[in-house]
């Protein structure tokens, strides 16, 4: 029998892992955020991959920024936050999924990434970005980060 964990619990064992980046930068006195859409319905979020044993997560998440978004930069080492969200798998099923989210400092952007053309990139304030993204988790962290002065 599986106990239920809180909802706010990073890495709960019973919820698959994710790792995303949050690439930010100061814009006109503002934090801006950079979205991107996924490859299928074409909704919102940001660039995240399923957790791997050996690489450390803030790692990862730098590595999916570059793959998804063609941004180049360091992820801080600790999570700015987590939330949780679910995800259809590829035989149909649905999970629940804990996902860690890093800040990403960019500094620069790529002239070629593995999923150029797939997807729309956007920067946007973090209070606009928060109005785009469909998972609840997320979009509290981001209306958190819009309150915070640049």
């Amino acid at each position: 029998m599986r106990v239920a964990r809180d909802r706010g619990a990073a890495w709960g064992r019973s919820r698959r892992r994710q790792c995303a980046a949050l690439p930010m930068r100061e814009h006109d006195g503002e934090i801006h955020v950079l979205l991107i859409t996924t490859r299928g319905r074409g909704r919102w979020v940001i660039p995240k991959g399923w957790a791997e044993k050996g690489i450390a997560a803030h790692d990862l998440a730098a590595r999916e920024a570059f793959e998804e978004a063609g941004l180049l930069g360091r992820a801080d080492a600790v999570p700015i936050g987590a939330y949780t969200c679910s995800k259809r798998m590829p035989d149909g099923r649905r999970a629940t999924c804990e996902v860690a989210v890093f800040a990403l400092a960019v500094e620069a952007g790529a002239e070629d990434w593995p999923e150029r053309g797939q997807r729309r990139t956007r920067w946007m304030p973090a209070d606009e970005a928060a109005a785009l993204v469909s998972e609840p988790g997320l979009a509290a962290l981001l209306l958190g980060l819009a309150r915070v002065p640049a």
